[in-house]
């Protein structure tokens, strides 16, 4: 895999590119794929910046702190990452050089906004506070994302019905259950298996009212990606143990959370599918993403990375390298010198070069499929 220099510097020439490409020509079109607009709703993996903005919280984050950025820019970017996250790859690819995060200053002169806070769940705070699990008070439902969002089309078309349909209509929805959040946030505090099989229907339903509202505002192009195999993350490693060598799989993840995860994927691929034939005319796309992670963790033990794919590389204890109690950014927490060699970042959320590697399994190959003209990759 080339060295990010080299990543970083394709990324400036062919993003110089693509930005005179769409400045030759007023109100033209995207240059790359057939709509102008590209938002998304989301978690950490896709979260370029709302999280650190949401007062009183945002400023006192992990990630407003080192070494959070420290691959890249070198500083903390508002990003839950040691650098990009995987959408700022993936929009990119679709386009979309300077997305923006929904709370920014810039997000009304925007045509790439992000609506995803890191950490947050699908259900909103009155799911988990009735049954006494607790979130962090900055996450954001899919409800309260959406909301921003009728706010933001609120903002730059005013009271008119044409301009956020025909916006709309001409525009890529993203909604990424990526971290599947609200399985983690119970499972880690110690819940049972059988209770968090039973929030998959609420959570399915909650994303297909979202789905269906955002196609009656005039969304004709919706993708709704998998949620990942959260048994193979840090935190979840870490709150479930086990000395049954039997409960892992061959990739050292759990084989009963990621079981529930296939559950969960299955129940909301059909339900994609239900809708689809109630909305012949709209463009519905269930993405993989569960078995591009799993791909690319499997390429990663593969390279000799076995030791350290599963290991948070900034973190501290135990054999996964992670602590509730002594989070990422928190003083005396040390980070790795070698974050290519490492799945997670912090223990949640992906390094930089998962990111890359996730945008060369999974968004590569779909660019045919919504009829993208490819520019060559800055990140092969």
């Amino acid at each position: 895999m080339a060295s990010f220099s080299h990543h970083l510097l394709l990324l400036l020439l062919i993003t110089s590119t693509t930005t005179a490409l769409a400045s030759s020509q007023k109100n033209s079109s995207n240059p790359v794929c057939p709509f102008q607009y590209l938002y998304h709703f989301g978690d950490g993996a896709t979260d370029v910046g709302n999280s650190v903005l949401i007062q009183p919280w945002g400023r006192s984050l992990p990630a407003t702190r080192p070494p959070y950025g420290r691959t890249y820019p070198g500083t903390p970017n508002g990003r839950w990452s040691d650098g990009l996250v995987d959408f700022d790859f993936a929009a990119f690819d679709f386009g979309f050089p300077d997305i923006v995060p929904s709370l920014s200053e810039k997000a009304n002169s925007s045509n790439g906004v992000i609506f995803s806070v890191a950490r947050s769940p699908v259900m909103d705070h009155g799911f988990f506070s009735r049954r006494g699990i607790r979130i962090p008070p900055y996450a954001a439902s899919l409800n309260t994302q959406l909301d921003w969002f009728r706010s933001h089309l609120q903002s730059v078309c005013g009271s008119s019905d044409d301009c956020v349909r025909n916006r709309l209509a001409n525009a890529l929805v993203l909604l990424g259950d990526l971290e599947a959040n609200d399985i983690g946030y119970a499972l880690a505090e110690g819940r049972t298996l059988e209770e968090a099989y039973s929030f998959i229907g609420p959570i399915t339903r909650e994303q297909i009212k979202t789905t269906r509202e955002l196609i009656r505002l005039g969304a004709r192009l919706i993708v709704i990606p998998a949620s990942a195999p959260i048994g193979c993350f840090p935190y979840i490693l870490t709150a479930m143990p086990s000395d049954d060598p039997t409960a892992y799989d061959r990739l050292g993840c759990l084989n009963s959370v990621n079981r529930l995860i296939t559950m969960k994927n299955n129940y909301l691929r059909q339900a994609i599918d239900t809708l689809g034939q109630e909305f012949p005319n709209v463009t519905l796309i269930y993405g993989a993403f569960d078995e591009g992670f799993l791909q690319v963790l499997d390429r990663m033990i593969a390279e000799g990375h076995r030791d350290t794919a599963l290991r948070a590389c900034c973190g501290i204890g135990g054999e996964y390298n992670y602590s509730s109690n002594r989070f990422c950014g928190t003083a005396g927490v040390p980070a790795c010198s070698n974050p290519e060699r490492h799945m997670f970042w912090d223990g949640i959320h992906f390094t930089q070069e998962i990111a890359v590697r996730i945008e060369q399994s999974l968004i590569q190959p779909t660019l045919q499929a919504l009829n993208c003209t490819a520019l060559p990759t800055a990140f092969s």
